[in-house]
């Protein structure tokens, strides 16, 4: 089992930039895929970026592809999420989300329900 937390949030201009952060208990992070989605107000929840659980592989969303880089330090038990080029519409709750290397199939998943563990997310604020 693991634990998330999210932090890293906060209000920004449009066009600036932050990092949000997922930290994670336990020695078994690294064998874990993880991913990132976001929620706006009265919208579903939406897939932004996955990343593999050893980190040489990526996945984003056409929404923030060029504009956000998802990362990882095992060492640290961290996952990042690095924003540039904020816009209004990016603002939401973002959630780091895990689901094990040991289930069958891809190292991303663009559905929250194959994730298996989540964060209490962060609360990211655009203004325009």
């Amino acid at each position: 089992q693991v634990q998330l937390v999210e932090s890293g949030g906060g209000l920004v201009q449009a066009g600036g930039s932050l990092r949000l952060s997922c930290a994670a208990s336990g020695r078994t992070f690294s064998t874990y895929n993880m991913g990132w989605f976001r929620q706006a107000p009265g919208e579903e929840r939406e897939f932004v970026a996955a990343i593999s659980w050893s980190g040489g592989s990526t996945y984003y969303s056409d929404s923030v592809k060029d504009r956000f880089t998802i990362s990882r330090d095992n060492a640290k038990n961290t996952v990042y999420l690095q924003m540039n080029s904020l816009k209004p519409e990016d603002t939401a709750v973002y959630y780091c989300a895990a689901r094990s290397k040991y289930y069958s199939g891809s190292y991303y998943y663009t559905t929250g329900g194959e994730y298996h563990y989540w964060g209490q997310g962060t609360q990211v604020t655009v203004s325009s």
